[in-house]
């Protein structure tokens, strides 16, 4: 009986945690012309229901729950590359401010030979309010609100333990997500909804990314990123949120979004859109582009929903 192929003939394994809208993207770019994964796929998932779905994209499930780390066993030493998508949990915390997610999956991977390289996606909410102004990786973080601590919290936790594993370790910081074929991913609901935007002295600037550009974005982190780096993954819109609404109303074909003022805006607006409209900043993401040469697809929102075409008008 044969023994082992050695080292350099094996697939390389790569762990997906949170295999979500962007992690599924992130693993289609590693699929090549004849519907084969260039290396092996896993996803950790706590949903048996997911099972099939994950096996169907050519992804192997490895049952386990971050909320539960006893189910995490399994995970040290498994793979050679690691994209943490999951995000940190909401309610149940000890400490508002960590993560608990993150520190649970650090524990389990440090019984073991780390992976290689890993990407953890953070936020742009790191960076709290700036009035608009430009903010790059050498800012400095001043979180506002208990979500963007988490993300700091679990920035630290994954560059602490890659700094002791001597595993490269790169922080993604993501503005908001579109995609026209991604569930929520466009305006186009919110406009049909009629929801009221900030009149334009009360405006506040929005960053984007496309999701398929940030799913590129991930592999190159794993392979290209300097150790322990952090990198804004944002495109080169500068838009205010509301300006944003009136051009997509236009694209669509629907009524432009009523204007509003900031007394107004917490009768009218649900909690979560209000903690994005009291903070305004404009991403730089020169780091990225320089650094790792990276080219966006859809370098304006304006090019990533162009897909997008008004139906049952």
């Amino acid at each position: 009986m044969m023994g082992a192929l050695p080292s350099r003939f094996r697939r390389e394994r790569v762990l997906l945690v949170g295999c979500g809208d962007v992690g599924q993207r992130v693993a289609r770019l590693w699929v090549n012309a004849s519907g084969q994964p260039r290396v092996r796929l896993m996803a950790l998932t706590s949903s048996p229901q997911r099972v099939p779905e994950l096996r169907a994209l050519g992804i192997t499930p490895i049952q386990g729950n971050l909320d539960q780390p006893a189910t995490l066993g399994r995970l040290a030493g498994l793979s050679h590359r690691l994209v943490h998508l999951a995000p940190p949990p909401n309610e149940g915390l000890a400490d508002w401010r960590l993560d608990s997610r993150t520190r649970a999956l650090m524990r389990a991977l440090a019984r073991r030979r780390a992976p290689r390289s890993m990407v953890y996606g953070s936020t742009t909410g790191v960076y709290g309010d700036r009035q608009g102004a430009w903010v790059s990786e050498v800012s400095g973080i001043q979180p506002q609100t208990p979500r963007a601590w988490r993300r700091v919290d679990a920035e630290s936790q994954v560059h602490a333990w890659g700094r002791a594993m001597g595993m490269r370790t790169n922080a993604l910081r993501i503005p908001g997500i579109y995609a026209p074929d991604r569930p929520g991913g466009t305006p186009r609901e919110r406009l049909q909804r009629g929801m009221p935007v900030l009149r334009a002295e009360d405006d506040v600037y929005t960053n984007h990314i496309h999701a398929d550009d940030l799913a590129r974005a991930c592999l190159k982190g794993l392979y290209l990123g300097a150790p322990q780096r952090n990198f804004n993954v944002c495109d080169h819109t500068q838009l205010k949120m509301g300006d944003y609404y009136d051009w997509a109303a236009d694209h669509y074909g629907l009524p432009r979004p009523p204007r509003i003022d900031r007394a107004s805006a917490p009768q009218q607006l649900p909690l979560m859109l209000l903690s994005f409209m009291g903070e305004s900043r404009r991403i730089n993401s020169e780091r990225v582009l320089r650094e790792w040469r990276m080219a966006w697809r859809y370098p304006t929102v304006a090019q990533g929903l162009a897909a997008d075409l008004p139906t049952g008008q």
